[in-house]
C-alpha cells in the first residue's frame, strides 16, 4: 500500500541505521564497542590516505573517549595522518596510526621477537595491545640461535599474563617459550628468512605443529589478530584477579 506518508521503519531498522556511519566508502560499525568492548579497527591496506583519515576520524568522533585505530598503512597515508589528524600518534614502524586515548591498561602482554627483523610485526601487535586495554611488553631479538638471550629474560616474560611469540625462519621460538613459561601463548609467524621460505608459510607449520602443548597461531605476519586476542586475555585475567582480591577482602 503506497500514500503520502512514509512506511514506518521497524525498532530493528532504526536501530541498525543508529549504529552504522555510512561513509560512502565504508560503513562503520560504531556499535562494535558496545557488543565487544573494542571499537572497530580501519585497516589501511588497499584504502586511499583520504580513506583512511575519514575513517579514523569518524570512528573517533564515535568513541571521543577512547584510542581507535588504523592498521597497515602506506607511507603516504601514515604522513596524511600526521597532517591532518591533530593528536594523532604514529608507529611508524608498525605501520599503525592511533587517534584518541588509550584505555587505562588492565594486565601485561609480553611480546617476545626472535630478531630485529620482525620488528613490524612486534609494532603493529604492541600498538594493538595498549588500543586494546593491556600493557604490551616488548622483549626482543632472543631467537633461539643465542638461547642464553631468552633463557636470561624468562623471569620477566613468565611473569605477564599472556606471552605472543612472533618468529620467523623455522620459528623456532614459541616451541621453545612453550616449554619454558606456562602462560597463555600465541605464536605469530613471520615472513622473514633466508632463501625459500615460502613467504612465511615454513614458520606457519612450524608453529602450527609446535611439539610444545598450549601454543595457539595465527596468520601469518598477523600481529594484530595476536594482539587483539593477548589483549582480551589479559584484561579478563586482571578482571579475575581483581575479582578474587576483592572476594578475599
Amino acid at each position: 500500500m503506497t500514500g503520502p506518508y512514509p512506511r514506518q521503519q521497524s525498532p530493528v531498522t532504526r536501530q541498525a541505521r543508529a549504529a552504522t556511519v555510512d561513509l560512502g566508502f565504508a560503513r562503520l560499525d560504531v556499535d562494535r564497542a558496545a557488543r565487544t568492548g573494542d571499537p572497530e579497527v580501519v585497516f589501511g591496506a588497499g584504502k586511499t590516505p583520504e580513506q583512511v583519515i575519514g575513517a579514523l576520524a569518524a570512528l573517533h568522533r564515535a568513541h571521543p573517549e577512547r584510542a581507535v585505530l588504523a592498521t597497515r598503512l602506506t607511507a603516504e597515508a601514515g604522513s596524511r595522518c600526521r597532517a591532518e589528524l591533530p593528536g594523532v600518534r604514529l608507529d611508524e614502524a608498525g605501520r599503525c596510526a592511533v587517534l584518541g586515548p588509550p584505555p587505562q591498561a588492565r594486565g601485561r602482554v609480553a611480546v617476545v621477537a626472535a630478531g630485529t627483523a620482525d620488528l613490524p610485526v612486534v609494532r603493529e601487535c604492541a600498538t594493538t595491545i595498549e588500543v586494546f586495554g593491556a600493557a604490551p611488553e616488548m622483549v626482543l631479538d632472543v631467537g633461539v640461535a643465542g638461547l642464553h638471550r631468552l633463557l636470561a629474560q624468562r623471569d620477566r616474560i613468565a611473569g605477564c599474563d599472556v606471552v605472543v611469540a612472533v618468529a620467523g625462519m623455522e620459528a623456532a621460538l614459541p616451541s621453545v617459550l612453550g616449554g619454558l613459561v606456562g602462560n597463555p601463548l600465541i605464536a605469530v609467524p613471520t615472513s622473514v628468512g633466508y632463501g625459500w621460505h615460502l613467504d612465511g608459510m615454513v614458520a606457519w607449520l612450524a608453529a602450527l605443529n609446535s611439539c610444545a602443548p598450549g601454543v595457539l597461531t595465527v596468520n601469518v605476519d598477523n600481529g594484530f589478530g595476536a594482539g587483539v586476542a593477548a589483549a582480551r586475555i589479559a584484561r579478563r585475567t586482571a578482571g579475575a584477579a581483581d575479582s578474587t582480591g576483592e572476594a578475599s577482602r
